[in-house]
């Protein structure tokens, strides 16, 4: 039966419905959880009681504080100035502490620093460290230490993923281009205790840019004696809440609270381990067999059967960071070939994506950076406007005017790291191609150290997935992604006139200019489809009610020094009828505050 191409949008789009409608009910999936027989009974926490300094009483804390955290994709490294992603930074952020850190609720809270002064020009940033900082060995941590650290993030030998994050500081820019040694960086220990940094212009998010793995220190004498080994356990040297107990590849990593930490005393969680579960299907069965306390992800089809059989465990909240497709723009076929992309782009739906696919209440956007920030709106291209129908018949023109058709499609390939929930978007999109366009997709499975490698060298890429969480509440953040020089910018583009504006940005005194320049530049990356966003995240975990400490943050930082285990109700009620009757004293009563949860 031939279909004719004026009524073919409409099939297709119905056509991917059903098949969607398939695939969200996991049919065929062994390991798609089922409705259980009998219901799951999760232990439900004891009312939290407060002291008069706002801590946790000692009776309610559970005995044992060993904390079991799902984690995504295995770690390349732990070194904190050459990692990547975000399982590694929620590591990092146990083992290390920058000169500033984050609240619960994602506040920015003195860290190594227990305070810090700002010029009333915004130029210069001093810091004071605590007097009791002190390494996981017992050496105290010093401003020498920070000096070191900053000037080896911005050392081009080092080969730091996120060094230019540092660009804000006094001569960052020409060191890392090689021009000046790291020693001319603007950073300056005044004393033992006293960290000075210089910036080249007034930065208004440095304090939050502080908080990132790329400005934690390194304990230099270990780096001098093992080398690229020092993050191994037994050799690693760290001065955060927690340090590195093992690490079995592929199976686990096992922290422990440091003694030596400066506030060891407010750390409850005396054990940690992470472990590297890319499956979210596996990760879910491992939780509900009790064997975590917390997921990275659930599987993306079971909002509904999670809201009815595990509400209380159920967390999900906004997170500052866009899902994304990339394209290699130095090879064919989308080098020198933007009608292609914009084909690609136009014929992704990104309602069906967010309500058949993620499920989780995913935002559908066609901007990189999020919306929701304080003092930047994104620009939103014109074809945002369209409904699905019309930015379908325009994909199929641009196809066309790109060079392809029904008699010639185009063949690519799309890589995605091991997931399931990555999976099913890559076949979604695939399926969306095939019926809008006629594209013949082969789908591609990546190990995630393989995949980003093979995204960094861009030899063998052609689209792939990309996400990105902001590491400071502000646009440069996405922005800067798409430098020329920066080396996660994976797509290879390059345009002096996007360079330049990042330049103007960084340099920019002026709040409402800057803001124009970095709207003009997300224009110039968006008219030039180097990207094809999908969707604003948000995070959605199962954590154990027993669980406590946290909050919410759209930043998504839980380290986990703020979080304690409860006891249960039903443990607390067995020892009250197992413990001897005594008389009750008539003293006055200590002062304490009650909060009765229930359920988080």
């Amino acid at each position: 039966m031939s279909i004719s191409r004026t009524n073919s949008g409409v099939l297709a789009a119905s056509a991917v419905v059903l098949w969607l409608a398939l695939l969200a009910t996991g049919c065929g999936d062994p390991t798609a959880p089922q409705e259980p027989r009998q219901p799951i009974r999760l232990d439900e926490p004891v009312p939290l009681v407060f002291d008069r300094a706002g801590e946790p009483e000692p009776e309610i804390l559970a005995e044992d504080q060993e904390l079991h955290r799902g984690n995504g994709e295995e770690p390349q490294t732990l070194d904190p100035h050459r990692a990547e992603g975000v399982p590694t930074a929620n590591i990092l952020r146990d083992l290390f502490e920058g000169l500033t850190t984050t609240a619960p609720d994602g506040r920015i809270v003195p860290g190594a620093a227990g305070r810090w002064d700002i010029s009333r020009d915004g130029m210069i940033y001093t810091f004071y460290l605590r007097e009791d900082g002190r390494w996981s060995n017992g050496e105290p941590v010093t401003a020498a230490d920070f000096v070191f650290s900053f000037r080896r993030s911005v050392d081009p030998d080092t080969a730091a993923v996120f060094g230019r994050m540092l660009m804000p500081i006094e001569n960052a820019q020409p060191i890392l281009a090689g021009e000046l040694e790291p020693e001319a960086l603007g950073v300056e220990a005044l004393n033992d205790r006293t960290v000075q940094i210089r910036l080249d212009d007034p930065t208004p998010y440095f304090l939050g840019l502080l908080t990132h793995a790329s400005t934690y220190p390194v304990h230099a004498p270990s780096l001098t004696e093992h080398g690229d080994d020092f993050v191994l356990p037994g050799n690693l040297i760290s001065n955060g809440a927690y340090r590195l107990v093992d690490w079995v590849p592929r199976s686990r990593i096992e922290l422990e609270a440091s003694p030596n930490y400066h506030s060891a005393g407010q750390v409850i969680i005396d054990r940690v381990l992470y472990y590297p579960i890319e499956d979210e299907n596996t990760e879910f069965q491992r939780f509900r067999a009790g064997d975590l306390h917390w997921t990275d992800q659930v599987p993306s089809n079971l909002f509904d059967w999670l809201g009815a059989n595990l509400p209380q465990a159920l967390s999900v909240s906004p997170w500052f960071g866009t899902y994304y497709f990339g394209f290699n723009l130095t090879r064919a076929p989308f080098e020198q070939n933007l009608p292609l992309r914009r084909a690609l782009n136009l014929a992704i739906d990104r309602r069906i994506l967010t309500e058949k696919v993620t499920q989780f209440g995913e935002i559908p956007t066609f901007t990189l950076v999020p919306d929701g920030l304080p003092d930047y709106e994104p620009p939103v291209p014109d074809y945002a406007a369209l409904d699905q129908a019309e930015r379908e018949e325009l994909a199929r023109e641009m196809y066309r005017r790109a060079g392809y058709s029904d008699d010639d499609p185009l063949e690519v390939e799309l890589r995605y790291n091991t997931s399931e929930n990555h999976r099913k978007i890559a076949v979604a999109v695939s399926a969306m191609w095939k019926q809008v366009l006629g594209v013949r997709t082969r789908l591609i499975n990546e190990e995630f150290r393989v995949f980003l490698q093979n995204r960094a060298m861009k030899r063998n890429t052609e689209v792939y997935r990309a996400g990105w969480i902001g590491d400071y509440q502000d646009a440069f953040t996405f922005l800067e992604l798409f430098h020329s020089q920066h080396p996660r910018n994976d797509a290879g583009y390059a345009n002096p006139r996007y360079d330049r504006l990042l330049e103007q940005i960084s340099t920019e005194r002026i709040p409402a200019r800057r803001r124009n320049l970095m709207v003009e530049a997300e224009r110039i990356l968006l008219a030039g489809q180097v990207v094809m966003p999908v969707y604003t995240y948000v995070t959605k975990r199962l954590v154990s009610p027993l669980l406590k400490g946290w909050e919410p943050n759209v930043m998504d930082f839980h380290p986990s020094q703020q979080m304690y285990f409860v006891k249960s109700r039903a443990q607390v009620e067995a020892e009250i009828e197992a413990a001897p009757e005594t008389e009750t004293g008539s003293g006055e009563a200590e002062d304490v505050t009650v909060v009765d949860e229930g359920t988080t």
